[in-house]
């Protein structure tokens, strides 16, 4: 039941983020949006790695758990520049 609670999490992050980045494609405020799609894109590694993890696949949820600290690095160079 908890894997299928972060697939659940996994699926709305995912909406979230294609809904946000098509709305900046529409709108051309790539500038001011960007820092939200790399937050919610970094959650939806970051849950996408730890049901890797739980699947024994500790590979693939090692390189998802470095690209997401690699993502929240720019988010916060992106934040405090």
């Amino acid at each position: 039941m908890e894997d299928e609670s972060l697939k659940i999490l996994r699926l709305i992050l995912a909406i979230i983020v294609v809904a946000i980045s098509s709305y900046s494609l529409i709108t051309d405020k790539t500038g001011a949006i960007i820092p939200y799609i790399l937050f919610f894109l970094a959650l939806m590694l970051l849950v996408t790695g730890i049901t890797e993890f739980r699947e024994n696949r500790k590979a693939n949820a090692l390189t998802l758990f470095i690209v997401t600290g690699f993502n929240f690095y720019v988010l916060f160079e992106i934040l405090f520049n």
